[in-house]
């Protein structure tokens, strides 16, 4: 198999064509032009060296998009004598694998040259295709490259991600942005140097953090910044130039990917250590990104009772309020009770002493199975109920002084059992000191090993 253009490999072929996309023209053809990932590229480190010595295990590249790993795929070929081979995870099957791997075997025996594969959003392989290429991963038939934006532990199943190293790319910095985008001004080559542009200080700072740790981003927001000036005829880039090709910073924010997860994650844990100004800004971070208000209010009526409870019940009265309420209102609106609820919740006193009510409940169903209902607390509609002892010396507790009497409400087995231990946090301290007088009139001191669950 003779090797291939490798800037056929990578987005259309530009052939250093002043019309291909400036991003695409930019991309690093060797290691020394890659800005960033000094983390996994810097001297002496395992990626640095691989590439270097030609020596590369599989590998997939996992980072947010943007970040160079379509790009480091690109180095590597330009720089390793391998043929290199991409595939496409949508549009090709198992069939395609199967050819791909017998030129790759070919290839080694005929010319002695090893096939790099590289697979773009590897995280699209189905199960056959990644059995398919298993096998011959394992063997070394081809070196796997995979690029992906999702969680490989996820996405890519085990037998297949034990056999490849994984490299974490991070979004780049500002610095390594404003870099990027001083030499796309400055090469007359590749890049916009031969219109004679210029760029304050100002405009490339905030071209840099409205990137948001995008090279591409960085790119194509300079390439519009350049035809909105050379509309005007006008050769400084300026802060407003840059407002103005920008025109809508979109978040990064995937509702079906790994970065919803974090700012939920994020979210519910600012709520739970009470800090509504990080609970705020979590969850503005999600609407900002497109969020549906109403997996926020779901996630926070379960909030209400998994994290608060008892201790302040009100806020599940408040959360169903709000769900209520963002339903009524829409958005925008809806966002001044969203922020209410989520600034509530935060500032509740806390805990999580139903959750564990329960918890310890489901461990005695589990481990005792359906333990029968005493008799005292089943009905007796009919005689033989009553003939069997149904009902029989049940207490009604309406009938006795302070609408309460000691009784036995559990199974026979689990009569000593305590799962609801209230705490000391706001309302449910005074359920606490109730529940301790009524625990003791009837006779019921937690055994220890309960207490010290």
């Amino acid at each position: 198999m003779p090797r291939m253009d490798q800037s056929e490999l990578f987005g259309p072929k530009n052939d250093g064509r002043a019309d291909a996309p400036l991003a695409e023209r930019m991309r690093p053809k060797e290691l020394l032009e890659f800005v960033g990932q000094e983390e996994i590229l810097g001297p002496g480190r395992l990626l640095s060296e691989a590439i270097r010595q030609d020596h590369l295990p599989s590998m997939i590249l996992w980072g947010p998009p943007g970040c160079g790993k379509t790009a480091l795929a690109s180095v590597i070929a330009r720089t390793t004598g391998a043929v290199f081979v991409p595939f496409s995870a949508v549009l090709g099957g198992v069939r395609e694998i199967r050819e791909i791997v017998e030129r790759a075997r070919l290839s080694r025996a005929r010319e002695g040259k090893p096939t790099i594969l590289f697979i773009d959003e590897i995280h699209h392989l189905n199960k056959s295709q990644q059995d398919a290429l298993l096998p011959h991963v394992e063997r070394g038939t081809v070196t796997l490259i995979g690029a992906t934006t999702e969680n490989p532990s996820f996405e890519v199943n085990a037998a297949l991600l034990s056999r490849c190293r994984v490299f974490l790319l991070k979004p780049l910095s500002e610095e390594h942005l404003a870099a990027i985008a001083r030499r796309a001004i400055s090469d007359a080559e590749r890049g916009l140097g031969a219109l004679g542009l210029t760029i304050e200080p100002e405009a490339l700072e905030l071209l840099a953090r409205a990137s948001q740790g995008d090279a591409r981003r960085t790119l194509n927001t300079l390439e519009a910044a350049a035809r909105y000036l050379a509309s005007r005829g006008e050769k400084t880039i300026t802060p407003d130039t840059v407002r103005e090709a920008v025109q809508h910073k979109a978040l990064l924010y995937d509702r079906t990917g790994e970065e919803h997860y974090n700012l939920v994650s994020a979210f519910i844990k600012s709520l739970r250590g009470s800090d509504p100004d990080a609970a705020v800004y979590w969850m503005t971070r999600m609407l900002e990104g497109g969020e549906d208000p109403r997996f926020l209010l779901r996630r926070m009526l379960i909030f209400a009772s998994e994290d608060i409870g008892n201790a302040d019940p009100r806020a599940l009265v408040l959360a169903a309020a709000a769900l209520s309420a963002c339903e009524f209102v829409g958005l925008p609106e809806a966002v001044l009770t969203l922020s209410q609820l989520a600034t509530y919740l935060a500032c509740a006193p806390k805990s999580n002493a139903s959750l564990l009510a329960w918890t310890r409940a489901r461990k005695d169903v589990v481990e005792h199975g359906p333990l029968s209902v005493p008799l005292h607390l089943r009905n007796a509609p009919t005689s033989l109920m009553k003939n069997l002892g149904y009902g029989k010396e049940y207490r009604y507790p309406h009938d006795f002084a302070g609408n309460y009497v000691p009784e036995n409400y559990l199974p026979e087995k689990l009569l000593r059992r305590r799962y609801y231990t209230p705490t000391d946090n706001g309302a449910e301290a005074e359920i606490a000191r109730r529940l301790e007088e009524l625990r003791a009139r009837a006779g019921k001191p937690a055994p220890p090993e309960e207490q010290d669950e």
